[in-house]
């Protein structure tokens, strides 16, 4: 005897995908997310149900995390951020796609965060996963309708998220440490953290720096960088952190170094075999600390300072700043030099508001008897 089945299911790829039209409802398209010819069946009869309770009782459709995370990358596929965004609910997909939307709370997405911390993820890169779900069910509840003008969602859980405090502190370089280290670097590398040493740019911000950025400033005999804010960092929607466009001024020996780059390469100031480098913080990077802080220790008898041997390539930025603070470099002024918000605009400075943030940037070029002495107060480590 033949099996009873009911029609609307197509197989697309090894999986049943429902294809039918719904009286009173209009057409149902959607996988049932399995290729069991059963287990579709069962899932079908289920959906037809739900939506007879909507359209003849009035009760609420329930929707799936699947569909809420697809209508919210739809909705807000303009925005430049949206390509991470999409990154993390690919990631949660597996754990609370097929997950009505009243079902998820924080021992829904428990899995996911065990998960994560055990492939070795920071609480800070899962804290950003779990914001994006609040994001999306904070939609659900107050923005999206239903047919009938109902919420997708009565109201949101509460969702904590990890705590994200860590001893590791920005650790700014002395002028030995610096010496050290840069010594041990690569000569690719060693240019670029000079120059991030002595400008305050971030890590993407050198890496991806480009010839048709530099502004000639005749006045001055010197010409400056002017990052566009949508400029693309690791990735190509990526940007200026700020989101606003970057200056950066090029003191003596960050200038030194941009002459030295002429006439590599077309595009990129500082190429990495005809194109331009990923990230800093590589293998060599690595190394490099690595052999500087078993120097340090057979010269100085002592183990380096964790944070020596453990250098990030971010901390080159806090060097600059503890440099320009250390010069009596005013708080607006080194707002501007490390390209922090400070409601300037940055394109509208003029010649003489430039000459005066070259001379601050300038306190920080190393030369005997005219540099101002960086005491750090480190703890002994144990």
């Amino acid at each position: 005897m033949a099996q009873n089945t009911i029609p609307g299911l197509r197989l697309r790829a090894g999986v049943w995908h429902i294809d039918k039209q719904v009286k009173g409802y209009g057409r149902l398209c959607e996988s049932t997310g399995t290729s069991n010819r059963q287990e579709a069946q069962t899932y079908l009869i289920y959906r037809l149900e739900n939506i007879r309770q909507t359209v003849v009782y009035g009760v609420r459709q329930d929707r799936t995390w699947r569909q809420a995370a697809t209508r919210f990358l739809e909705e807000y596929s303009h925005q430049r951020s949206i390509w991470h965004s999409a990154i993390f609910l690919k990631q949660l997909d597996p754990y609370i796609g097929d997950m009505a939307l009243r079902e998820i709370d924080g021992e829904a997405l428990e899995p996911y965060i065990e998960d994560r911390l055990a492939q070795g993820k920071s609480n800070r890169t899962v804290n950003i996963a779990l914001q994006r779900v609040v994001r999306v069910l904070n939609l659900c509840a107050r923005k999206w309708r239903d047919e009938h003008k109902r919420p997708w969602l009565d109201s949101v859980p509460m969702i904590e998220m990890l705590s994200e405090k860590s001893s590791r502190q920005p650790y700014p370089l002395s002028w030995e440490e610096q010496k050290a280290f840069f010594l041990e670097l690569p000569a690719h590398l060693r240019t670029m953290a000079l120059y991030k040493v002595n400008t305050g740019c971030r890590e993407q911000e050198v890496c991806k720096l480009r010839w048709e950025w530099e502004i000639a400033v005749p006045e001055l005999k010197t010409s400056v960088f002017l990052l566009p804010a949508d400029f693309g960092g690791r990735f190509e929607n990526s940007g200026v952190k700020n989101g606003e466009e970057r200056l950066v001024i090029l003191n003596r020996v960050a200038k030194s170094i941009i002459d030295g780059q002429r006439g590599q390469h077309a595009e990129w100031v500082f190429p990495y075999e005809d194109g331009a480098l990923n990230r800093m913080n590589d293998t060599a990077w690595r190394n490099a600390r690595r052999r500087a802080a078993a120097k340090w220790e057979k010269a100085h008898s002592t183990p380096a300072h964790p944070g020596f041997a453990g250098l990030r390539v971010h901390d080159l930025k806090h060097t600059f700043g503890r440099r320009l603070r250390a010069a009596d470099v005013p708080e607006e002024d080194r707002k501007a030099l490390l390209g922090h918000t400070n409601g300037s605009v940055t394109s509208h400075y003029s010649a003489a508001e430039l000459g005066k943030l070259i001379k601050l940037a300038n306190k920080v070029v190393a030369a005997r008897g005219h540099t101002p002495a960086l005491t750090i107060l480190k703890r002994k480590t144990a």
